[in-house]
């Protein structure tokens, strides 16, 4: 079996850590260097049930995209959240490593998965200045609400769903996708004329303006809004299967997973239309589409 540096400088050469940003916090969180690994866990989220799961799974390595302590900290007490993660990882002798704005910007990266999980066809990155999202073709045009459709049962299911803004009947041929929050990059979707762009945390302001920009330019622009969690989990499932061929490379027979557990923080969504009192103001009309489970 390797050792948690062995494992580690593996990850750091598929996700390089001086490829984050400056504000992030990649890199390994807890876990003795000298550590054998046998099993290890990928996840979004460094919560507590998917430490849950690490400990009954028999994990010795969690990986997870987001950071444990993005904004730094001055205790590891139990008695908050993050520092009972932290108490809970090194009583059960697991170790977590964090792969974030390194992972977005790798080749393959975040944004590769998403493409791949909606089984779209990349021909280059939204900025190609840091390689962050991704220019895609369809194999054959479909309407805006077909491709919404396309992304609701090919990522896995949140309370959110999926959002659409946009004529729901304009052909979609060419697409930006970035996993996770993208709403900072409508000036490059802009650029590369695209018909519809699919990220997540897509918020009111910016996407207005991206509409109405686009009603008075060049032409419309579709915009499939997701959960952030469930835009990067097929990151996942990519990273397990680079860390099975480097496995198979070293002959390390590491077992490797990925965790099937929503960790996206909304938990419920109420239909408007169920949900009206008599007397209450109409809701605006919409479609509803049940999102697919992962693998």
């Amino acid at each position: 079996m390797p050792r948690l540096s062995e494992v580690i400088a593996e990850l750091d050469a598929l996700w390089p850590p001086e490829r984050a940003e400056q504000w992030d916090a990649v890199g390994t969180v807890c876990g003795d260097p000298d550590a054998e690994v046998s099993r290890v866990l990928f996840a979004v989220d460094p919560v507590q049930e998917i430490v849950a799961e690490a400990i009954a799974l028999g994990a010795d390595l969690i990986v997870t995209h987001h950071p444990l302590y993005l904004r730094g900290t001055t205790t590891v007490a139990a008695s908050h959240f993050k520092g009972r993660v932290v108490h809970t990882l090194i009583k059960h002798d697991i170790a977590l490593h964090v792969a974030h704005t390194n992972a977005d910007t790798a080749d393959p990266g975040v944004s590769d998965a998403l493409a791949g999980a909606l089984d779209l066809r990349v021909t280059g990155p939204l900025v190609p200045e840091n390689n962050l999202g991704r220019i895609c073709e369809l194999d054959h045009p479909e309407t805006l609400a077909d491709f919404a459709a396309r992304a609701a049962a090919r990522l896995p299911a949140t309370a959110q769903g999926i959002r659409v803004a946009g004529d729901p009947g304009m052909t979609v041929r060419r697409v930006a996708v970035s996993g996770g929050s993208g709403d900072s990059l409508f000036d490059a979707v802009r650029a590369a004329g695209v018909d519809a762009f699919l990220t997540a945390d897509l918020r009111h302001h910016p996407a207005s303006e991206a509409t109405q920009a686009a009603h008075s330019s060049s032409g419309p622009l579709g915009l499939v809004d997701a959960a952030h969690w469930a835009t990067e989990w097929p990151w996942c499932e990519q990273a397990a299967a680079q860390l099975d061929t480097i496995s198979d490379r070293h002959g390390w027979d590491l077992r490797v997973h990925v965790s099937t557990t929503v960790t996206d923080p909304w938990s419920a969504h109420v239909d408007p239309a169920a949900a009206r009192l008599p007397g209450s103001a109409p809701s605006a009309p919409s479609e509803h589409t049940s999102p697919g489970a992962p693998n």
